[in-house]
């Protein structure tokens, strides 16, 4: 068994959630090992309780969105398991109409749409040159989800 699935069964026989259940996946959030590590902190802390991404890479990869009661686990710069979130909502929008709200549930920065826009215009932008795409900031889809830390709680 390994590390991710250990902390997955550590949170099942800690009671927060039911035995059967599945995980989806783990990852880590951001590109450089110092953005992995500052967010999965922010995920911790319970200042970020979102995230987003790229839908054509999913519909690409021929990869499942995310759905509403997955369980991810949030892990750090060297691959280890820190958290373990439940997807409570999901929805696509163009990036042009992420709002506030969204900004500020992904924790980063001054929590404010156009830090939002700032770090996220360059980061889909690599995301869908390596996925051999062109992202458009007017057109381009982007998956939104909103999530809470159930383990360690």
């Amino acid at each position: 068994m390994n590390e991710n699935d250990q902390f997955f069964q550590r949170a099942i026989e800690a009671g927060v959630i039911p035995a059967g259940s599945r995980l989806t996946s783990a990852y880590a959030m951001g590109d450089s090992q110092e953005e992995q590590d500052d967010l999965a902190a922010l995920v911790l802390a319970g200042t970020k309780t979102a995230t987003s991404s790229g839908f054509e890479i999913y519909a690409q990869a021929h990869e499942p969105l995310p759905q509403a009661g997955n369980f991810d686990i949030i892990q750090n710069s060297r691959g280890e398991p820190v958290a373990l979130i439940a997807t409570d909502h999901v929805e696509i929008r163009s990036f042009a109409r992420v709002d506030e709200a969204h900004a500020f549930r992904e924790g980063e920065g001054d929590r404010s749409l156009p830090y939002w826009r700032k770090v996220h215009l360059p980061f889909f932008t690599k995301d869908y040159q390596e996925a051999g795409l062109t992202f458009d900031p007017a057109r381009s889809m982007v998956v939104l989800e909103s999530f809470h830390v159930i383990y360690p709680h």
